[in-house]
This record gives C-alpha cells, structure tokens and sequence, in this order.
C-alpha cells in the first residue's frame, strides 16, 4: 500500500512562497503520476498541478499558471508556490496514480488518482 506524506505547509503572507513536497515511505514514486489538489474550508477538493513519471508531463489550472511550478527528483514530488495570494489558502494533498502508460499526460481529475497523502496546511495572510 503506497503511503504518502506531505511536507512544507505554513503560514505566510502575501506575495511570498513556500514549497511543499511530497515522499512515500518504503516505496520509490518513480513510477507514478502525482497530482497536487488543495481544499479551501467549505469548498470542493480541486485540482492544482500534476507531474508524469518521467516529469516530461505537467499541468496546472489557470489560477496557479506562472506562479506554481511542479517538479520531481527521485525522491519526491516537488511543489513551489510563488506570489502566493489569500485565496491560495487551504489544505493541500498530494495524490498518485499508477497506469501501465508511463508516458501519457497527467490528469487533475480527483477520480485518476488511487492513492491520497493525509494534506498539508497553507495559509496565506493578506
């Protein structure tokens, strides 16, 4: 069972940036796409960014394009969040899908994704 954690939430003001990443524990993520979803407190649970396994594939929502930058190394997926703004406040989870085609394009529909981190918060003061 893939378990995933995130790391890297906090509080800061606006314009400034944080980077969150996310790791499994016993198992490489190599293999797997990685979405970035957050939930703001009374909304529905929204796709941001998301990575292929090769890292060749990313994409993000219109709201986040320029300021939000997905990455992978081996490790861990990677997510840096600059000129962050108040209504990028929320709880943010990383998610992984497993499909046979390594080299297709990322989804950011909820439904793609298996498996689910436990989420990091970000708060953006204005």
């Amino acid at each position: 069972q893939l378990q995933l954690a995130e790391s890297g939430g906090g509080l800061v003001q606006s314009g400034e940036s944080l980077s969150l990443s996310c790791s499994a524990s016993e198992i490489s993520l190599d293999t797997y796409y990685i979405g970035w979803f957050r939930q703001a407190p009374g909304k529905e649970r929204e796709g941001v960014s998301c990575i292929s396994p090769s890292g060749d594939s990313t994409n993000s929502v219109d709201p986040v394009k320029g300021r939000f930058t997905v990455s992978r190394d081996k490790n861990a997926v990677h997510l840096r969040m600059d000129d962050l703004k108040p209504e990028d406040t929320g709880l943010y989870y990383c998610a992984a899908a497993a499909r046979l085609d390594l080299y297709a394009m990322c989804d950011l529909r909820r439904r793609w994704y298996e498996y689910w981190g436990q989420g990091t918060q970000v708060t953006v003061a204005s």
